[in-house]
């Protein structure tokens, strides 16, 4: 009877044992899951409930929120980033002292990445044309337009475009976001083209367009670039530093290096056989590259010494061509101040920062002389690519800056300024009523220690005056120069202002390209 009795609790007792063992295999233990709007999703089981959850970002905390059994994140987050998602489910107590209490579950969750299914598009002619993605976006901008929402998710997005007639062919970006909290992809570029026997071409830019210095030069054809070009490739006028890569198949894109295209300059680019742009056949494509502005023109030109002033940055830009270039389109904060304690007046009237005028005008002429480029006082994509280059190498212009004052009030007179001080002042002659001499500032614009002038007098004779002395021409015809008279001091010239030999020797070495000469009352 004893081993009957026996034998049945050890019966129970491996009966309790198995179905403990059940209990703890098969109760529900809850789960962390992928969700088609939220970050994850999560369930805590039969009777559980979810005691603490957290998400790290690279290890760093990311604010969430649990709602309905599903995760979101507080911050909008990036397409692809890979978060780690840690869950504490506490069981009920009835069963949690048999299962165990709580269970833990760590999970690695990616954010969805929007994917375009094809850069390439062929729509048919009279229909919209339309970019594909993988899976449906919940955010998506085309070009530079604002963001347009697609509600419930859109697979299909239409560009607004429809492919007929002009707008055969085109390009354009788009930029997506797959959940409505995520962050919007970078922008992709995307072109369509209609089928034609001829092989079709879009730019981005597009051919005209502004381009930025240092932006890339993209091409995509209607077919594969090795069936239209072969093994050649497009050339660039003028010769720019860079390179041509293949994106893929259809697509070339020219990346210019250093300091890249010449600002303010127009860029050409060469086809090595026809293509359609536009519905005409081209061999030709041409963008304007934005130019440098007038303020960060005169900083630079203050910097190296070629400005009555100085210029001071609140914070210098890297001494990187990026960098310069960058600081050429949106210059950097600083102040302007003079550099000489001592400069006449009509100097400081005609200098504005910001503004062009006649100083920066001669600043310019004398950096192209000093440089031996064309003094015509334009800063040109020469001009700024020499002005930066001399930036980055730290040359400073060492000839000071010279201003010439010619007052008109009898006894007419010379006043010579160089860094700050007055070098000399000299009786001198200007223009007769019949003849004057033009009032005003203007850049000396040929410097010349020796010459012919001719022209013709008020009463319609020739003058042809050889080996006239020390001459700076400042505007047409109208020169500073030598020239032999009993008197000086009253008007007697032909419109220049003529000066004593010695005078007009000693002021000439400060009166190079670019020097500003001001007639004055």
């Amino acid at each position: 009877m004893v081993r009957v009795w026996i034998l049945t609790a050890l019966a129970v007792a491996l009966l309790v044992a198995v179905l403990a063992a059940a209990a703890l295999f098969a109760w529900p233990s809850g789960s962390v899951g992928a969700s088609p709007t939220g970050l994850a999703t999560i369930s805590p089981g039969f009777s559980g409930h979810v005691e603490s959850v957290s998400v790290t970002d690279s290890g760093k905390p990311l604010p969430v929120l649990l709602r309905r059994g599903t995760l979101w994140p507080r911050k909008r987050l990036a397409a692809g980033e890979r978060l780690t998602v840690d869950v504490v489910i506490r069981r009920p107590s009835w069963i949690g002292w048999l299962v165990g209490g709580t269970v833990r579950r760590t999970v690695t969750v990616v954010t969805p990445v929007a994917h375009v299914q094809s850069t390439l598009l062929r729509p048919v002619r009279g229909t919209p044309v339309s970019v594909r993605y993988a899976e449906p976006v919940s955010r998506v901008v085309i070009g530079r337009s604002r963001h347009r929402s697609t509600g419930s998710g859109l697979s299909v997005v239409p560009l607004g475009v429809v492919a007929s007639g002009a707008g055969s062919s085109g390009t354009t970006t788009v930029a997506a976001a797959a959940r409505a909290w995520e962050k919007l992809s970078r922008p992709i570029r995307v072109s369509w083209f209609l089928a034609g026997p001829r092989p079709q071409l879009v730019a981005s830019p597009s051919d005209g367009a502004a381009l930025a210095p240092r932006g890339a030069l993209t091409l995509t054809f209607s077919q594969p670039v090795a069936d239209v070009f072969g093994s050649r490739l497009p050339r660039l006028d003028p010769a720019t530093s860079g390179h041509w890569r293949q994106v893929d198949a259809n697509t070339l894109s020219f990346q210019p290096a250093g300091l890249g295209f010449g600002l303010g300059g127009t860029v050409q680019v060469r086809l090595p056989e026809r293509a359609l742009v536009g519905g005409r056949a081209r061999r030709f494509l041409s963008w304007h590259v934005l130019p440098g502005s007038t303020l960060r023109l005169q900083q630079l030109l203050a910097q190296l010494g070629y400005l009555p002033v100085r210029w001071q940055a609140s914070a210098d830009p890297p001494p990187t061509p990026a960098a310069e270039v960058r600081s050429a389109l949106a210059p950097p904060h600083g102040v302007f101040s003079w550099r000489f304690a001592q400069m006449p007046a009509p100097l400081h009237a005609l200098w504005t920062p910001g503004r062009w005028n006649v100083v920066t005008e001669g600043a310019v002429m004398r950096f192209e002389d000093d440089h031996g480029l064309a003094t015509d006082g334009v800063a040109g994509p020469q001009v700024w690519r020499t002005l930066l280059h001399d930036e980055l190498a730290g040359r400073r212009y060492g000839g000071g800056y010279s201003y010439v004052l010619v007052h008109e009030t009898v006894p007419e007179s010379l006043n010579l300024w160089h860094d700050g001080r007055l070098i000399l002042t000299s009786p001198g002659n200007t223009g007769i009523p019949q003849a004057p001499t033009a009032p005003g500032t203007w850049p000396v614009f040929e410097h010349i220690s020796s010459g012919t002038m001719s022209g013709t007098n008020p009463d319609g004779s020739h003058y042809n005056d050889p080996g006239v002395r020390w001459i700076s021409y400042f505007h047409g015809g109208d020169a500073l120069h030598a020239f032999p008279r009993p008197s000086y001091g009253t008007p007697q010239s032909l419109g220049c202002v003529e000066l004593p030999e010695s005078a007009a020797a000693q002021v000439w070495p400060y009166t190079p390209v670019g020097t500003l000469v001001t007639i004055a009352p």
